[in-house]
């Protein structure tokens, strides 16, 4: 029985897997805004992460990683070195290696911390509100990437990304704000729906022997 769990395990994850680069190597998968790209990529790590756990999860996370080092140095936008070391930082000719601390770190937690969030709202609410602990796991787990992505990227790239964006330093972390109240939250709502939705029918089917 351990072994068919294992297998059934593998299986999907390497669905989600599969999901995750279809989705990175289309159009919908990053969607092009002027400084950065959005996307959705990390709603199947989120529902890899709650239905198999955390260490599934985390490699979803770090395929995710790796979809976007590929993305944005293959095709980059001018905020791409902060995602790939191999794009220069405006002015310079050399990339950062801190890069991949923004492309992977948060991508990675994204297929870990959803799992605990789910949990932690299950042992409160109980099995009656499921698809609410379900929906939750996703609101966290899609909040987590854009937090630390967008305060990593002040933390660590502020005085190159305010050139980028031809705007003074000081006002990098009001930008940063405003990109997580426009982007950040309505892909979080989109998460947390897209979660539960899929997350509820899935854990029954995967429940039956």
């Amino acid at each position: 029985m351990k072994t068919q769990n294992k297998s059934r395990q593998i299986s999907l994850m390497a669905m989600f897997a599969a999901i995750i680069f279809i989705l990175a190597f289309t159009p919908i998968g990053y969607i092009q805004l002027p400084f950065i790209k959005a996307t959705i990529i990390h709603i199947p790590v989120i529902i890899g992460a709650v239905l198999l756990g955390p260490k599934y999860g985390a490699v979803l996370g770090f395929m995710f990683g790796v979809t976007s080092l590929i993305n944005n140095t293959i095709a980059p936008t001018v905020s791409s070195f902060v995602f790939s070391p191999l794009i220069s930082l405006p002015g310079t000719d050399n990339g950062s290696p801190l890069a991949l601390i923004i492309c992977f770190i948060p991508r990675i937690l994204v297929g870990v911390l959803p799992w605990f969030v789910y949990n932690a709202m299950k042992k409160l609410t109980g099995n009656k509100f499921e698809a609410v602990s379900f929906a939750v796991a996703g609101v966290i787990g899609s909040l987590t990437n854009t937090l630390l992505v967008m305060h990593l990227i002040f933390f660590i790239f502020r005085d190159s990304y305010a050139m980028v964006r031809n705007i003074a330093v000081d006002t990098v972390y009001n930008v940063i704000l405003g990109i997580i109240a426009v982007n950040g939250i309505p892909e979080a709502i989109a998460a947390g729906i897209i979660t539960a939705a899929a997350c509820v029918p899935l854990k029954i089917v995967l429940s039956k022997k």
